[in-house]
């Protein structure tokens, strides 16, 4: 999708960075930067910057950075164009009709013909449910003591036991075999074409934004498997949604209510807890979480009281702990899951037991506790060590103090005796302590050479003091920079600073949002850490410094091409006048 330079950046320059930032992230100012925990990766010590004079954002703890739109991107998931309409709208700009590139307009077109296929679909089974063969869907609903209301309200439907009578319909449509392959709702093979779903009860599946991206479906009777869902598509990534979110999103509670299946949710939707949602066919996931750490930071898990549900909510403890998700585990005893605890038990004590939900570490300990026999010695001492080596998972050691105090409490253990047992283990070093920093995982990073550093640290130096453009006017010019990434930024930045006198360098960023993910790498040039502890003298022979590493690294690459021996002795001249070169920074 292609928009003029000017339209993205009047977009981009009507839009403030710390006031849209602050929509979502707590700033608060530092000098004359704004700091916040990053949205991007977990972290207690606020490494996430905002500047308004750049009007750029860098966490230098996971280096996420870029201007306002690449924000909303990555903070929305939305691409380059949702993200410049919805900055547009903010800003009360009318875009214009955007030039696409003949890929680009493909994929769009696909897109929103998946979106309207998907619309049909679930406009068809809507109906369905509510003719003369969608009945057995209609009363297994019914018999789930779910509401007409509520079965608008979601979208619910049938998919008839013929198992190609959506595919007909689609076809009477208009569309042929080539698009309803990519859907997701059809078999097609050269013998014949079949629905995904036949004798199913249906359950639309919708995006944040209220789009139908998937389906959900339950067998009537005794087919296998019993719950079907679409497969991954264009539209579809079952890792990075969540049933319910669109509704749960709007909810005023400060907590999400995380479910295992459909029936969970519907039913605690029904029951007045909109802020319920659960994975899609699937374990809950890292991306999960960090999809809900956009909507909030606290959770209630709400499995299955039985050892699968035990064993899901283990694994999602430290999923949600990792994305800075406070957890807490809800007692579903004595029945399984929501559904039923509510129909028996009532939406009031549904609530207390959410008021009373455990605190996940202390969940992970009464599981522990499941597995020894307190009457014996032996097996108890090993309950007390298998507890100390927990406790040493916090690395704090307040968070460590106060968590072994509250077990203490609850196991009757006394306190102290319990923090000799933790400090004594520690001491031993038999076990890996876990760090957040250790348990994110890895990005890939570029090799960190001396070069690329200096060269790093004189583009964030020419953006922070325009006036040094004259100090190396004719000593270094953007084919100095050796990597091609880097010569480019430098290019846009030496002829942003010709054409204006200044630098804007979130409007340099604009050239590097659409169509790949260099932005990130980008920012980072301009985001170069500058010792503003040094004095003149020292500040103005690291400027010489950095100026000398750069120009000389680019000579000796231009020797390694040199063609003649003109070309040699020019780059030998230049090799000479550099070491006795002199830079001031006034």
């Amino acid at each position: 999708m292609y928009y003029p330079d000017d339209v993205i950046e009047e977009v981009r320059a009507r839009n403030d960075i710390v006031d849209v930032i602050s929509q979502y992230v707590t700033l608060k100012k530092k000098g004359a930067n704004y700091f916040g925990l990053c949205p991007f990766h977990n972290e207690k010590s606020p490494s996430f910057s905002v500047s308004p004079g750049k009007q750029m954002y860098y966490c230098f703890g996971c280096g996420a950075g870029g201007n306002v739109i690449t924000f909303i991107m990555e903070y929305e998931n939305y691409s380059f164009g949702e993200a410049l309409k919805y900055l547009a709208d903010r800003a009360g700009i009318t875009l214009p009709e955007a030039e696409d590139s003949k890929e680009a307009r493909a994929q769009r077109d696909l897109k929103n013909t998946l979106l309207e296929i998907n619309r049909l679909a679930a406009n068809y089974f809507y109906y369905q449910l509510k003719q003369p063969q969608g009945r057995p869907g209609y009363e297994y609903l019914k018999n789930r003591r779910l509401t007409d209301e509520t079965i608008t309200h979601f979208g619910l439907g049938f998919a008839n036991k013929t198992p190609d009578d959506l595919y007909r319909y689609m076809r009477s449509k208009g569309y042929d075999d080539s698009i309803l392959k990519e859907t997701g709702l059809f078999f097609i093979e050269e013998r014949g074409a079949r629905d995904k779903f036949w004798n199913r009860v249906m359950f639309p599946i919708l995006d944040v934004n209220n789009r139908v991206i998937g389906f959900g479906g339950r067998v009537m009777g005794d087919g296998e498997p019993k719950y079907l869902n679409s497969p991954e598509t264009k539209l579809f990534d079952k890792s990075r949604n969540l049933f319910g979110l669109n509704f749960a999103r709007k909810s005023r509670e400060k907590y999400l209510l995380i479910c295992e299946g459909y029936m969970d949710v519907i039913a605690m939707h029904q029951a007045g807890f909109t802020n319920a949602v659960a994975s899609l066919g699937t374990a809950f996931t890292a991306q999960h979480a960090l999809l809900l750490k956009r909507y909030t930071d606290q959770a209630v898990l709400t499995y299955d009281s039985d050892g699968a549900g035990i064993r899901a909510a283990l694994r999602a403890i430290p999923i949600l702990k990792e994305a800075g998700i406070s957890a807490k585990v809800l007692n579903m005893k004595p029945y399984k899951d929501p559904d039923e605890f509510i129909k028996n038990l009532g939406r009031e004590e549904f609530q207390k037991r959410i008021d009373e939900a455990v605190n996940s570490f202390l969940f992970e300990i009464s599981v522990i506790r499941s597995e020894y026999n307190m009457q014996d010695p032996e097996s108890k001492t090993g309950f007390y060590n298998a507890v100390a080596k927990k406790l040493l998972e916090f690395p704090e050691k307040l968070e460590r103090d106060n968590y072994t105090e509250a077990v203490a409490r609850e196991y009757m253990i006394p306190a102290e005796d319990l923090k000799r047992l933790v400090n004594s283990l520690g001491e031993r070093g038999g076990f890996a302590l876990r760090t957040p920093e250790q348990e994110r995982p890895k990005k890939k990073k570029e090799k960190d050479d001396g070069v690329r550093k200096s060269q790093r640290l004189l583009l964030t130096w020419l953006i922070e003091e325009p006036k040094l453009f004259e100090t190396i006017r004719g000593i270094i010019t953007p084919e100095d920079f050796t990597d091609e990434l880097y010569k480019r930024a430098a290019g846009l930045v030496f002829d942003e600073y010709e054409k204006n006198g200044s630098i804007e360098p979130a409007r340099v960023l604009n050239h590097f949002i659409e169509g790949d993910e260099q932005y990130r790498e980008a920012a980072a040039l301009f985001n170069a850490r500058l010792d503003e502890s040094l004095s003149n003298e020292e500040q103005r022979k690291a400027f010489s410094e950095t100026i000398k590493k750069i120009k000389r690294f680019s000579l000796e690459e231009r020797s390694k091409k040199a063609s003649d021996i003109r070309e040699l002795q020019e780059i030998i001249r230049q090799k000479s006048e550099l070491n006795n070169l002199q830079l001031t920074l006034e």
